[in-house]
């Protein structure tokens, strides 16, 4: 995978099983289907952008074995190969391209979940990534809220809370380093 192409639905699956299968180890299939289902759903519901990815995809492709068994059939254990690992390090660096709000949400969230475990200057320039992608989301929110600001009801309201939660956002991320603080 290139690293300037952007994340697409189907990455987020290997994403996660790759990044659980390398920080906790081998796990049966059936197990990690299950926790990629339901770290996915809890996220972002059903999603059909996210259906009918197969783990057997990650076996054929090269980036998990399976131990002692053969896969699906017969619910073997599944390990990361070097080619998964250096896959999952493409993965955690390629950019959030514009996506649907929950997509997006969970590749954020798969990146906040993983970034400890890439090098030091890899996991810094992710954390500067989400940042400035934070900070733009905070700027066009204050751009909105100033186009509307002679408007009536509860428009600025709410354009203050969001601008306020997004302003809230870039701060966290800004507070795990790796990015000098953007205003």
């Amino acid at each position: 995978m290139a690293r300037d192409m952007a994340l697409l639905p189907k990455q987020a699956l290997r994403l996660c099983a790759l990044g659980t299968l390398l920080e906790d180890g081998p796990r049966r299939y059936a197990e990690l289907a299950a926790e990629i289902r339901d770290f996915t759903a809890y996220l972002i519901g059903p999603s059909p952008a996210l259906a009918g990815t197969s783990l057997e995809l990650l076996r054929y492709d090269g980036l998990v074995d399976a131990v002692g068994g053969s896969g699906t059939t017969d619910n073997a254990v599944l390990e990361i190969t070097d080619t998964g690992k250096a896959t999952f390090v493409d993965l955690m660096s390629a950019p959030l391209g514009a996506t649907e709000p929950g997509l997006m949400r969970l590749f954020v969230t798969l990146k906040v979940r993983f970034a400890h475990l890439l090098d030091e200057p890899r996991r810094r320039a992710q954390i500067a990534a989400l940042v400035a992608l934070h900070q733009k989301e905070h700027d066009r929110l204050v751009e909105l809220r100033q186009r509307y600001r002679w408007a009536r009801g509860s428009l600025p309201g709410w354009l203050d809370h969001e601008v306020d939660q997004a302003l809230r956002t870039v701060r966290w991320f800004e507070s795990l380093g790796g990015a000098p603080e953007i205003t």
